[in-house]
């Protein structure tokens, strides 16, 4: 899924994702549908969660806001 809503609003782009730096582990968080789906298309199924966040090791942190960034989604 592939939506970019900084070129489509011409605004700064409304975030799909909050994260949350832990030092050793990262909560990432969906805040729209999109990111949701994003998750459940792009993350491992037994991922671990913590509340309603993803908990994310370290040095998985850059590629997967790297995977984020580049299928057009925002994170705050």
């Amino acid at each position: 899924m592939h939506t970019d809503s900084f070129v489509a609003s011409g605004s700064s782009p409304t975030p799909d994702f909050e994260v949350e730096n832990h030092q050793s582990i990262f909560l990432l968080r969906a805040l729209t549908p999109a990111a949701e789906y994003w998750i459940k298309e792009f993350l491992p199924q037994d991922c671990t969660y913590f509340g309603s966040a993803v908990v994310v090791e370290h040095r998985y942190i850059a590629d997967i806001f790297r995977g984020i960034q580049n299928d057009g989604l925002a994170v705050a």
